[in-house]
């Protein structure tokens, strides 16, 4: 039986002498209960909005492609789509063709980039969710249309409904000597805007059309920007990805989404760690409240203390005694803040009672939440650790003038 755990457990739950030291303990308690509480809660609502902007770049990003090593374009050969057709973890893909032209609408202009795809893959319908007005269609009775970024179409003032006008694509032709016109030098292809993507940084500035259009465009009948690859669900996206990256050599690079987009992965949990931090130091803050309890605990057991010391416990024995009352009272307070954490993010999953602001022109109103039992775990450790080392000072301090005068 460990007889420094058993005192711990008796002086925590027995009354004392000195009712201001059961009042400071529970103190103790319910501050690390609220920081616990709030350390889950905040994470849990991070994942979900981290879950929400990668399901939603996830819609339009596929989950490999296949770009060059060096240079902006490769030729997809027959050999490299027979490879990827031969490939069964691979559901589909496309060629993709991009390129910076001037756009022009009426009297407004606007550098923006240019994303041919092949129209024989399927497009996601998932894509329609990204959707701000119109709808993800590049062709539609045998006319083509374009589909656009929020920034494009709000520096062009694109109108959806005026069926008369049309997006003007403008491209440097390659090869060609500046002339006595300069219109000679550009390409120019007219295209009928059919969609507007939401406002996101991935896509803002893109306009997405049909591959032999953005063939026409920009003078380039060959080679190809990159390949989207999306694979059968279930599929392992790292194995798939070493696969590729074997079958194409060093000549190309395969990309996950991550690798796609590695900023906003970045940002989006950096934030999260930034906050949790944050929110670890006010935990911090409240877990030195053991430090006036233990301080409180020592003077009211002085007594105790003599008279262990008389039966022959060293300090050690009465150091632990009090060690392990701080851990007890940051454990009881992390539990049961975890479980109020969890409680509270279970109603918010099942009732939705906070929600974002109206007008927001998000994919949702209700707040999301996802809930991770790797941080519950992150939570627990570092609430034990840090109330360790807290005890374990505390005690040492505490308990050194006292055994000093017993």
């Amino acid at each position: 039986m460990n007889t420094a755990l058993y005192f711990a457990k008796r002086y925590l739950f027995s009354k004392k002498t000195v009712n201001a030291v059961n009042i400071i303990s529970g103190i103790s308690v319910v501050g690390v209960l609220v920081s616990s509480a709030s350390l889950i809660i905040i994470l849990s609502f991070y994942n979900g909005l981290e879950k929400l902007i990668f399901s939603m770049y996830s819609a339009f990003s596929p989950e490999l492609r296949i770009e060059p090593a060096t240079g902006k374009g490769f030729v997809a050969d027959s050999a490299l789509t027979a490879q990827l057709n031969n490939r069964p973890e691979i559901s589909n893909y496309r060629e993709v063709l991009q390129e910076r032209v001037l756009l022009r609408y009426g009297d407004a202009q606007y550098i923006a980039t240019i994303k041919g795809v092949t129209l024989d893959s399927t497009i996601p319908q998932s894509m329609d969710t990204l959707l701000q007005d119109g709808h993800f269609a590049l062709q539609y009775d045998g006319e083509e249309y374009a589909v656009m970024g929020a920034r494009v179409q709000g520096m062009l003032g694109v109108s959806l409904r005026d069926e008369s006008r049309f997006i003007e694509v403008f491209s440097p032709r390659k090869g060609v000597r500046s002339g006595i016109n300069p219109m000679d030098d550009f390409t120019m292809r007219t295209i009928r805007p059919g969609g507007v993507l939401r406002y996101q940084q991935e896509f803002d500035d893109l306009l997405i059309v049909p591959m032999a259009f953005a063939r026409e465009a920009v003078g380039e009948f060959s080679r190809v920007s990159a390949i989207e690859i999306n694979l059968m669900p279930g599929s392992d996206v790292a194995a798939a990805q070493r696969a590729l990256s074997t079958l194409v050599g060093n000549d190309y690079l395969v990309k996950d989404r991550e690798q796609q987009n590695p900023t906003l992965y970045k940002i989006v949990r950096t934030e999260k760690w930034a906050v949790f931090v944050i929110i670890a130091f006010t935990g911090i803050i409240a877990l030195f409240n053991i430090v006036g309890s233990l301080t409180m605990l020592v003077i009211d057991k002085k007594k105790d203390i003599s008279v262990l010391m008389g039966l022959g416990a060293n300090d050690g024995l009465i150091r632990r005694i009090f060690f392990y009352e701080g851990l007890l009272i940051s454990l009881i307070g992390c539990v049961a803040g975890l479980v109020l954490g969890l409680l509270f993010c279970i109603s918010q999953q099942a009732l939705g009672w906070i929600r974002f602001g109206e007008g927001e022109n998000l994919v949702t109103d209700v707040y999301p939440v996802d809930i991770r039992y790797s941080d519950f775990l992150l939570v627990f450790l570092t609430v034990f650790a840090i109330s360790a080392l807290i005890s374990l000072v505390a005690s040492r301090l505490s308990v050194k003038q006292t055994v000093r005068l017993s």
